[in-house]
C-alpha cells in the first residue's frame, strides 16, 4: 500500500511538473497585421488611379494618367507631355505638382452622369470637365 501511495504521489508530482512547464512556456508571438493601405478616391468615389479625359473651358483636351505610385503623366491634345506627382485631400480635392513646379489643387464635384468639374483653387475661372476613361 505504501508503495502504491508513493507511486501515486510521484506520478502526481510528475504530472504537476509537466503542467507547470507547459504553463510557463512562452506563447508564440501573434503575427503583426499589415497596416491598411489608404486608397485615395476621385470625385466619382472610385480609386483615383486611372486614365482621365480632361476638357478645359475653351475646348482644349488632354489625357491624364494617374498612377498608383503617386505620379501622373499628362498628354496635351498637341502631343506634348508633362509629368509630376499627385495626391488627394479626400475625394473632392485633387492636387498635382508638375516636375519643377509648385503644387496646384482643384475642387472637384461630380454630376449624376459620372462626369465632374474641376475648379483650380488659385484661378477659379479655370474650370475643366473630367471624364474617367479607365480605372
Amino acid at each position: 500500500m505504501k508503495k502504491s501511495m508513493i507511486v501515486a504521489v510521484c506520478a502526481s508530482l510528475a504530472l504537476a511538473a509537466c503542467n507547470s512547464a507547459e504553463e510557463a512556456a512562452p506563447e508564440a508571438p501573434a503575427e503583426a497585421e499589415a497596416p491598411a493601405v489608404e486608397v485615395q478616391l476621385a470625385a466619382d468615389g472610385l480609386p483615383a488611379v486611372g486614365t482621365y479625359e480632361v476638357t478645359d473651358a475653351d475646348g482644349t483636351k488632354g489625357t491624364e494618367v494617374v498612377n498608383a505610385d503617386g505620379t501622373y503623366t499628362w498628354t496635351a491634345e498637341d502631343g506634348t507631355t508633362s509629368a509630376g506627382t499627385w495626391r488627394t485631400e479626400g475625394p473632392n480635392v485633387y492636387c498635382t505638382t508638375e516636375e519643377g513646379g509648385e503644387e496646384s489643387c482643384y475642387d472637384e464635384t461630380v454630376g449624376e452622369d459620372g462626369v465632374w468639374t474641376s475648379t483650380d483653387r488659385s484661378d477659379p475661372a479655370k474650370v475643366s470637365t473630367i471624364v474617367r476613361v479607365e480605372g
